[in-house]
């Protein structure tokens, strides 16, 4: 891996490593978005830059609706970090194996194996420590039996080929430094029919990346998104059919929260 892009992997973890010390320690909720900037660095900057997105109710827990923010250990819901709401456009089933990518504090972890049931399972892929013991916490606390967490990178799926239904993922497959890898390795762990239920942020195709990287910082899920039409590339590069990427609500100029679905061809 590039120097650089294993920067950007140890500055994503280190953000989302105090987020989970954070939220852990009860000091209040996490979401995803930019970190501000103090005086001086702002003084830095000799560049105009387009107004970052601020946080507010297009990133996290205020997309799920009230009664599923209820019923899970409040630290779950503190922990969201995401810009949907993927176990809803899933379409999850019981007896379904689901994987979340960048499971963070567990909260679609929770969902998905509430909605598949005690035959089915719910697995948590996260790289960071500190994320996936606050996610352990809380599949106790709410008694989730049929959930896992695994250590490891969504670049490198820590499962074997063919296991998994459905793949879904809350606004980080934008935080990634290689893209194709994670469409490789989500394609390779789905079994022949299985898909995808993801929300993520996605560019106008308009946006250069320097565009998009004046809209918000790379831990902050906007400077790393793809395009609307790298987005479809990239899926179907790895082998995808099906595949359908809808906005749902704008997190800055030319930048959205989209619902991209696709579908593993069967046998």
């Amino acid at each position: 891996m590039r120097e650089q892009s294993t920067d950007l992997r140890e500055t994503v973890r280190r953000r989302y490593a105090a987020t989970a010390v954070k939220v852990a320690e009860g000091a209040g909720t996490a979401c995803c978005g930019p970190e501000p900037q103090s005086q001086s660095q702002s003084q830095s900057q000799t560049q105009p830059q387009t107004q970052p997105v601020e946080v507010d109710e297009n990133f996290g827990s205020a997309l799920y609706p009230t009664a599923e923010r209820g019923s899970l250990p409040t630290k779950a819901v503190a922990a969201s970090l995401g810009c949907g709401n993927p176990t809803a456009v899933a379409e999850l089933r019981e007896g379904e194996r689901v994987l979340d990518l960048g499971s963070g504090g567990g909260i679609d972890v929770l969902l998905s194996a509430r909605r598949v049931g005690p035959t089915g399972k719910a697995y948590g892929l996260d790289m960071t420590e500190e994320m996936l013991a606050l996610a352990l916490a809380n599949a106790n606390n709410a008694g989730a039996a049929n959930v896992e967490f695994l250590k490891g990178t969504i670049e490198a799926i820590p499962l074997p080929a063919n296991t998994i239904d459905v793949v879904i993922s809350n606004c980080v497959i934008n935080l990634s430094v290689d893209k194709p890898a994670v469409f490789t390795e989500t394609f390779r762990v789905l079994t022949p029919g299985g898909r995808i239920g993801i929300s993520d942020i996605v560019a106008d195709d308009t946006l250069t990346p320097d565009q998009r990287a004046e809209r918000g910082d790379y831990v902050g899920c906007i400077a790393g998104a793809l395009s609307f039409t790298e987005y479809r590339t990239g899926l179907e590069a790895a082998g995808f059919t099906g595949i359908g990427i809808t906005p749902t609500h704008p997190v800055a100029d030319g930048m959205h929260s989209a619902i991209i679905r696709a579908t593993k061809p069967g046998n």
